[in-house]
């Protein structure tokens, strides 16, 4: 996910500045999610991550999440192009269905205390992870498409 991410900044940065904070949101959001999930170069001893930081986590996590579907969506999409309505079409289905994945995370542990359960975190960031990089493949999609479109 972080060498994608690194691609399309390389790829889009600089050409708007909404596109290159909603890329460093997505930066921020990957290296705590690498940090929760104990990946490289994170990698811990199998501790559970502390209240703080899952919150922390979930915070960000919707930010940049509400930011597509309230900012960047509308602007990624010239609805005058029907090639890119035909697109918003086919990856719209699974951009929601990760904002579920993520909703419900937060559900679950955006309140989280340091009496609750972490049983299954593990496989709920795994979970995530995978929905994480769905939907950044998916959006990458929409700014492609708009980069194309403007050269």
């Amino acid at each position: 996910m972080l060498t994608r991410l690194e691609k399309a900044q390389a790829a889009w940065g600089g050409a708007d500045s909404a596109i290159d904070k909603w890329l460093a949101d997505r930066e921020s959001v990957l290296i705590q999610y690498c940090k929760l999930a104990g990946l490289k170069p994170f990698e811990h001893e199998r501790q559970l991550p502390d209240a703080t930081s899952l919150k922390d986590f979930c915070a960000g996590l919707l930010d940049y999440t509400s930011a597509g579907h309230f900012e960047m969506y509308d602007k990624l999409v010239d609805e005058e192009n029907p090639e890119a309505k035909q697109l918003a079409a086919k990856v719209y289905p699974g951009i929601n269905a990760s904002t579920d994945i993520v909703l419900n995370f937060n559900d679950r542990y955006g309140e989280v205390s340091a009496d609750d359960d972490l049983a299954t975190l593990d496989d709920d960031l795994s979970q995530l992870g995978e929905a994480l990089s769905q939907r950044f493949e998916l959006e990458d999609s929409l700014i492609e498409n708009l980069a194309s479109a403007s050269a």
